[in-house]
This record gives C-alpha cells, sequence and structure tokens, in this order.
C-alpha cells in the first residue's frame, strides 16, 4: 500500500488522503478552532516562524499550520508542484 504525501512547507510533509481541509487562516471561527486544538494538544505547526498563510484539519482532529499558501499546497495536492 502506497500512500501519497503533501509536502506542506521546510520537508515536513503528511499524508495527502488524511487531510480533510485546507482553509486560510483569517476568519475568528478558524482562530478559534486553532486554539482548540492547541489546547487538546492537537496543534502541530509547521511554519517555522513564519506567519501562518494555510491551516489544514486532518481526519485525526489534528491541525496543522503551515507557511505556504493554500493555492500552492492544493496544487501540489494534484501533483502539478
Amino acid at each position: 500500500m502506497t500512500q501519497k504525501l503533501l509536502h506542506v512547507g521546510f520537508g515536513n510533509m503528511v499524508v495527502a488522503e488524511r487531510v480533510v481541509a485546507l482553509i486560510s487562516p483569517d476568519s475568528a471561527p478558524i482562530r478559534r478552532l486553532k486554539d482548540e486544538a492547541r489546547e487538546a494538544g492537537l496543534l502541530v505547526d509547521v511554519t517555522q516562524g513564519r506567519k501562518t498563510r494555510s491551516i489544514l484539519i486532518m481526519d485525526s482532529r489534528h491541525v496543522i499550520l503551515s507557511a505556504i499558501q493554500p493555492e500552492t499546497i492544493t496544487a501540489r495536492f494534484e501533483g502539478e508542484a
């Protein structure tokens, strides 16, 4: 069984099939979701100290912060880049 890995920045990968949503971090509900994930120990920050540009929601309820634009991750997910 082979799994496609999705590059989310700075050498970090996630299993593409486990991504439920790829969202922009701009709205207040998304900020609350991020805070709740931090409190639950489910937040994974792979930004390397840079600004969060996209948030990935995984099927395991983990929330992954990435410094890569959502459009770039989408292109990688679709196999274009």
